[in-house]
Parts: C-alpha cells; sequence; structure tokens
C-alpha cells in the first residue's frame, strides 16, 4: 500500500448483564498493516448484523467462540480488495469474509469468497445470498423439510431469515403458510410484500389462540428463531410427524437466569413431532445449490427481500441493539464509507 491507512473497528469493552447497552461497546482507530504473503486488504463496504452476535458477547461455552474483551467484533462483511499478496485473490475483487466491524480488514486470501456483483447487489450476498438465504433453505429442506400441501408456521418471520423462509416454503410446495411478527407494521408486511397467508402479531394477545385459528387443523412445520411461547404455541398445534427447525431463541438472548421453555413437550413425543436444532455452517455444501436458485428467483421478482440500513460503523452497535429490539425488517446491515 503507498500509504498507511486508517481504520475505524468496533470493540468490546464490556460484558452486557442481560440486556446489551451503549456503553459495552467502543469505536477505536487503528493503523491498517501491510497483508504479509498470501493475505488481502479489504476495505469494507457491508457488514451484517445478526442476534447470533449477542451470544458471543457472553463467555460462555458454545458453538462459536465468545468475542474477546479489548478487541474488535467479527462477523460477515462485503468489501473491495484494495492491496493483494495472494494470485487467487486480486487488487479490485469483492469478497466476502467475516472480520466485519471494522472499516479496513486484513485476512489471508483462504479466509475469502470472490462474489460476482453482476449476479445481484453487493449487500444480497450478506441476506439472500449469504448464510441468510441459506439458513432458511437448508431448514426447509433439510432440517424440517416442507413437503407439498403442508402448512408451514415460521416466527420472526419479518426478519432476515424469515422473510425468506416463507416465500421459500410457497415455492417448496406448502398449501398454507403463516407467520409471526411483532406490530401492525411487520404483520402487513408479511402479507403484502413477504407472501404469508396470514400474519400473527404476537403482541395481540395469545400466540397458541391466534395459531390455532390461523391453522386450525394444524401445522407441518415450524421454523423456530424465537423460542418461549412461539415453541410452545407450535408444539401445540403440530400434526402428527410435525417438524421442527430450531434456529435461533432471540426471546431469551438477554435473559440472565435461564429462559423459561416450553412446559408441553410431552405432546411433541405423543406426536411423533422432531425438533431438531441446525447450524447454518453445517450447510455449507448447500451454497452453490442455493445461490443457483435464489439469483434467478431475485431477478424475476419472486424472492422479495428489504433491508434496514444504518450508515458508518460508529452505528453498528445501535444496529445490534436494535436487531436485538425486533427494529429490522429484512437483513439488518451497516454500510460502510461513502453514501454516494
Amino acid at each position: 500500500m503507498s500509504s498507511t491507512l486508517r481504520s475505524g473497528e468496533i470493540r468490546l469493552a464490556a460484558r452486557p448483564d442481560g440486556q446489551p447497552a451503549a456503553t459495552d461497546f467502543e469505536l477505536a482507530t487503528v493503523d491498517v498493516p501491510e497483508p504479509g504473503d498470501g493475505q488481502i486488504v479489504v476495505r469494507n463496504t457491508w457488514m451484517s448484523v445478526d442476534p447470533y452476535m449477542r451470544g458471543r458477547m457472553d463467555d460462555v461455552p458454545s458453538y462459536i467462540p465468545p468475542f474477546a474483551l479489548g478487541a474488535a467484533l467479527e462477523g460477515s462483511a462485503i468489501g473491495e480488495v484494495v492491496a493483494s499478496r495472494a494470485d487467487s485473490v486480486p487488487v479490485g475483487a469483492t469478497v466476502s469474509h467475516f472480520l466485519g466491524w471494522r472499516e479496513y480488514a486484513v485476512l489471508d486470501a483462504a479466509g475469502a469468497t470472490v462474489i460476482d456483483p453482476a449476479l445481484a447487489p453487493a449487500e444480497a450476498w450478506l441476506g439472500p445470498l449469504g448464510t441468510t438465504g441459506l439458513t432458511a433453505y437448508a431448514a426447509l429442506t433439510r432440517t424440517a423439510p416442507v413437503r407439498t400441501g403442508d402448512v408451514v408456521f415460521v416466527s420472526a418471520a419479518a426478519g432476515a431469515v424469515g422473510s425468506v423462509a416463507g416465500q421459500l416454503a410457497r415455492k417448496l410446495g406448502a398449501s398454507r403458510v403463516i407467520g409471526s411478527a411483532g406490530g401492525p407494521a411487520k404483520t402487513k408486511k408479511l402479507l403484502d410484500t413477504f407472501g404469508y397467508d396470514a400474519a400473527l402479531d404476537y403482541r395481540q394477545g395469545a400466540l397458541d389462540e391466534q395459531l390455532a385459528e390461523a391453522a386450525p387443523d394444524g401445522v407441518d412445520v415450524y421454523l423456530d428463531a424465537v423460542g418461549g411461547s412461539h415453541l410452545q404455541a407450535a408444539i401445540g398445534a403440530l400434526r402428527s410427524g410435525g417438524r421442527v427447525a430450531l434456529v435461533g431463541a432471540i426471546s431469551g438472548y438477554n435473559t440472565t437466569a435461564p429462559a423459561p421453555g416450553p412446559d408441553n413437550l410431552f405432546r411433541a413425543a405423543a406426536k411423533e413431532a422432531t425438533l431438531r436444532g441446525m447450524l447454518v455452517s453445517s450447510h455449507f455444501d448447500l451454497f452453490p445449490e442455493w445461490i443457483g436458485k435464489a439469483a434467478g428467483w431475485l431477478a424475476d421478482g419472486s424472492l422479495r427481500t428489504e433491508q434496514t440500513v444504518v450508515q458508518g460503523i460508529e452505528q453498528a452497535p445501535a444496529a445490534l441493539l436494535g436487531v436485538l429490539a425486533g427494529a429490522n425488517t429484512g437483513k439488518m446491515l451497516v454500510r460502510l464509507g461513502a453514501t454516494a
């Protein structure tokens, strides 16, 4: 690089006790080092903000290591290569990688994937063409496969995964697709934009009663991103042989004591239902298949997506707090650099 670059980055300043606060984060500015052999420097243009990041703020065992105190956070990002010492990734390439939460990233070329921004806008590779879309696809084709004629229920249906999952369930042959979200604006969005047949507002009345009204003959497949009362209502509504994909439990992410679990699990046994957890990282082999389908659907308009976008690295903590509070519709993204 011809001159030293400076990069803003968001660090974890403190581990939250329950609900995170802005004071748990700090903005630092650092010099960007020269890349070593086999490394690249990426100017990040978009970064993803996802609910699972809340769990990494706690120092507890999990499927992914916790964020380190005093160090920059990390997560999926898209950017342009501005320096390269790797033949496989040239300067000017657009890449996806996992060193978000900073304006510039230095990483091994092996940790980056070159993407085609002509196939879809760069930010789409963090949403429908990224792990968000893959989560919906793997959940509804492998973990809790949708069959022709199924009734499908999706929680957090106006969020990044849910907004894709409802439309995907229809493409997979579902006869009726039901989503839950918080508030009238989001439930209207489910019906008008994301193609749901029925929209439940979990803030308005008992969810189990709303689900029984929307699916009087029961539910075959449930995609669970919420846990708690949503999972309980879904178990109650499952038909015999019903299938549940457990992809998240956002209702309990900020609790300081174990969150109450469903008290009707015995009904899952009586219905011979399947409740199966999933990690999207176990399904990366599906990426080529999914991108091949989703890119075509985006191009022909049969897959509709939305993003909630905030501008600037300094707004990234607020974006995460917003995701945890349900402030987003579709994917929550941070745009980095110039707005033009």
